[in-house]
């Protein structure tokens, strides 16, 4: 073997090295290629967690609040928002990161879709700005908003809908978005809507269970007898809860008019409305009543197709009113509704609200036809009685009669015996006179001879109309068609008469609120105006010595006294039953 190969000596004095330069723009290079490689690994990993996390939650508005989180981390960027498209093309629902709530509450009502949010509803497509103000279609800031240069939006699609906008500004370190934060926001927006469609998928189906085990207990409660005035009120109760709404009530109609009145209500300020009777053809109630049809409203006190009713008595916003039954027999009027400013109703709620009204117009009349049954059986027994007490003891009785007659005869030499005889004929003829009037009244007694006093204070408050210039606001509440006797209902009436004739002739008042109750124990009326009030000058007051006198005749009591801010309230009380019975 040579061993000179080996020998340090035989190397040449001086190699020449590998420029130092050049080695070091490769290292660098290499370093920045693996610096890209480790970002572009983590941004995939924390796109990964933010897929994992958006998806493992069914909650909505969990969802839809993570995903707004998700999107500022992912593009790491101040401020985030989903706006979310409703039915009309403007934003319903708008869900910020970044903001505090001060900050919220000082800028006012959240965007409405206008300027660059708006373009984006129009032209749902992915749209970067180094500079917001420098767009043509921006609008700027309403007063204490942020300031926001960079802006990076992207529509987010559910299926094949547009389900709304994610909404990213103020990249950190002042430096623009770029392609490769659309990328990841777009990839985000597609696994945001998938998470969305599921989430909504289990909320629908959350709420079908509920829907069902509530239609399934308004039956059970129905056919178990049940009074069915507790179960409109439980049901009221039950449709507030399903929609998520701040007030429910349901309008029956009054029999013998065309009006409506508010039999059962639930939620805030409920007591306010619940009696309320609804003029025809001056509410929504009435118009969906008359036509069948499902009436929507985004703001309800201020909607030009209603005149009255409860939403004139407080202020409501979003709403909506079904019928309760068909078009050819309907049972009522359903209405859902929030406060002003509060959020709309979506489809989804407003179908499942329509969907358990039909089960329960469905379940109340076969809750009618079970009465009427038992009152066709009830009826079917009372004419058996009078038949049998026609056929079987009116016959006797009048034999027995006809044989004691004959038997006085025989007694002309006996007076004192003949004389108890004729007493015993006497007694038989009262009791067949008391069995005959018995038997009448069997068959009389369901009868109605006129309508009942709902109905009829309906009537006086619509006549009164007339005089007044406006339509008095009429309550209702009780059992004042059963529990009242008919000796009341003419005082009640009376009274009535003589308090709005006063309203009309003395009061000069633009506005008249008559209500009438039913407690069990009391009858009440009370009529208030906003008129200029009692003339202490006055002396004919003939009118409300005869309503005093109509008080005391029954027991009862009756005042008269100033109304806040101005005008006169009378109060009118009497008992329905004496302390003696």
């Amino acid at each position: 073997m040579d061993q000179r190969a080996h020998d340090p000596k035989d190397r040449p004095a001086s190699a020449p090295p590998m420029p130092q330069l050049r080695l070091d723009a490769l290292l660098d290079g290499l370093q920045e290629q693996v610096e890209r490689v480790r970002s572009t690994q983590n941004r995939v990993h924390t796109l990964l967690d933010a897929v994992l996390a958006i998806g493992s939650d069914l909650d909505l508005d969990a969802v839809l609040h993570q995903i707004v989180e998700s999107a500022v981390q992912l593009v790491d960027c101040r401020y985030g928002a989903l706006g979310i498209v409703g039915d009309e093309g403007g934003i319903k629902q708008f869900i910020t990161v970044g903001i505090d709530e001060e900050t919220i509450a000082r800028i006012g009502h959240y965007p409405r879709g206008e300027g660059i949010l708006g373009l984006l509803i129009r032209e749902p497509h992915p749209l970067r700005l180094p500079v917001l103000s420098d767009h043509p279609d921006s609008v700027g800031f309403p007063p204490g908003h942020p300031p926001m240069t960079t802006f990076l939006g992207t529509p987010v699609q559910v299926r094949d809908r547009i389900f709304g906008n994610l909404y990213l500004t103020e990249k950190h370190g002042g430096v623009e978005f770029d392609a490769e934060d659309e990328a990841v926001l777009r990839t985000l927006g597609a696994a945001a809507g998938v998470a969305i469609d599921n989430a909504r998928l289990y909320d629908d189906a959350r709420r079908r269970e509920r829907w069902l085990t509530a239609s399934s207990e308004l039956t059970r409660t129905l056919l178990s007898g049940t009074d069915p005035t507790e179960v409109l009120h439980s049901f009221t109760a039950t449709v507030r809860e399903l929609a998520c709404a701040d007030l429910v009530t349901l309008a029956v109609p009054v029999t013998g008019t065309g009006n409506l009145v508010i039999e059962a209500a639930d939620g805030t300020e409920a007591d306010r409305v619940r009696g309320l009777a609804l003029p025809e053809d001056t509410t929504l109630a009435a118009k969906v009543f008359a036509s069948g049809e499902t009436i929507v409203s985004s703001a309800l006190s201020q909607d030009p197709r209603a005149e009255a009713g409860s939403s004139a008595l407080r202020e409501l916003g979003p709403a909506f009113l079904i019928p309760l039954g068909t078009r050819e027999r309907a049972l009522g009027v359903l209405q859902v509704a929030n406060q002003q400013g509060g959020p709309a109703f979506p489809d989804a709620t407003i179908e499942m609200i329509t969907g358990f009204a039909d089960h329960a117009a469905l379940a109340l009349e076969i809750a009618e036809h079970r009465r009427d049954a038992d009152q066709l059986l009830v009826l079917n027994d009372r004419d058996r009685i009078a038949r049998d007490l026609h056929d079987l003891a009116i016959q006797r009785l009048f034999a027995s009669g006809l044989s004691l007659q004959s038997v006085l005869n025989r007694l002309a030499d006996r007076p004192e015996v003949a004389e108890r005889v004729r007493r015993v004929v006497d007694d038989l003829d009262d009791t067949i006179k008391v069995v005959r009037s018995t038997i009448y009244s069997l068959h009389e007694r369901d009868r109605s001879e006129s309508a009942g006093l709902r109905a009829r204070l309906v009537t006086e408050v619509g006549k009164a109309a007339e005089a007044l210039g406006f339509t008095p606001a009429l309550r209702m509440s009780g059992l004042l068609d059963t529990d009242v006797p008919d000796g009341h209902r003419e005082q009640l009436l009376a009274v009535l008469r003589e308090a709005l004739s006063n309203a009309a002739r003395h009061a000069n008042a633009t506005s008249v609120e008559v209500t009438a109750e039913a407690t069990g124990s009391d009858l009440r009326l009370r009529v208030a105006d906003n008129g200029r009030g009692i003339d202490p000058a006055a002396d004919r007051r003939s009118g409300l010595a005869n309503i005093g006198t109509r008080a005391d005749d029954l027991g009862g009591t009756f005042t008269l006294g100033t109304n806040q801010p101005s005008g006169t309230v009378l109060e009118w009380v009497v008992p329905l039953r004496n302390d003696t019975e």
